[in-house]
């Protein structure tokens, strides 16, 4: 798995994000993008981090496109942040660093410093309600007891935003209870299917994003 390169500065580009756009932030248009998963090596390549591997397979596949900067950890957010990009149009990608279950505060936060409204959010996450190899897209609906979508919901006072849900159902017809199951790796044969999902998906965000861009 490829090492990420996190930076960490006293004038980050966060700061310098938000001097660009703060005389005037709505001139241009800025989307929050956000993958929901847990930090740490313990967590890597588990069902419940599939936001992190969307996010990473975005962040790579666009890198040029949107000149995406290196990952750096904001202490605001508590998060590792990535920005990027394209003419009037700027990306902002974010891995909240407190746990899956707590990812709200993180998302408020960044929302508020950027002075975005929840229907400029994108999250995505793992999916049990969904087969392993499919995804959907979802806006203004409910969490369907992900609990890390519900804290987001309550976090912002709204479900008004938008989500891209991947699909992680694989147990067969002896399933084994959700809360272990999400925590597992992903077998190689898992791993391929979710690769590519991912990049459909990534695809499919990108489609969505370039609508945005020439309107």
């Amino acid at each position: 798995m490829r090492s990420l390169s996190i930076r960490i500065h006293s004038f980050s580009h966060s700061r310098l994000f938000a001097l660009n756009t703060s005389n005037n932030p709505r001139t241009m248009d800025i989307s929050l993008v956000v993958g929901l998963g847990n930090p740490g090596e313990k967590y890597q390549n588990t069902r419940h981090n599939t936001g992190f591997m969307f996010i990473d397979c975005f962040k790579e596949k666009n890198r040029d496109t949107f000149n995406f900067s290196a990952w750096e950890f904001n202490k605001k957010f508590n998060a590792l942040v990535s920005y990027g990009k394209i003419n009037s149009y700027k990306i902002i990608l974010l891995k909240p660093q407190s746990f899956m279950n707590l990812s709200g505060e993180s998302i408020k936060k960044a929302l508020s410093f950027y002075k975005l409204k929840p229907k400029d959010l994108t999250a995505i996450h793992d999916d049990i309600d969904l087969p392993l190899g499919k995804f959907k897209v979802s806006r203004d609906a409910s969490s369907a007891g992900h609990k890390g979508v519900q804290n987001i919901i309550e976090a912002l006072g709204t479900q008004n935003f938008t989500r891209f849900r991947i699909g992680i159902e694989n147990r067969g017809k002896k399933k084994a209870p959700t809360e272990k199951y999400v925590l597992e790796k992903f077998t190689k044969e898992e791993n391929n299917a979710m690769s590519k999902i991912i990049k459909e998906a990534a695809e499919t965000l990108m489609n969505l994003i370039n609508k945005e861009i020439q309107k």
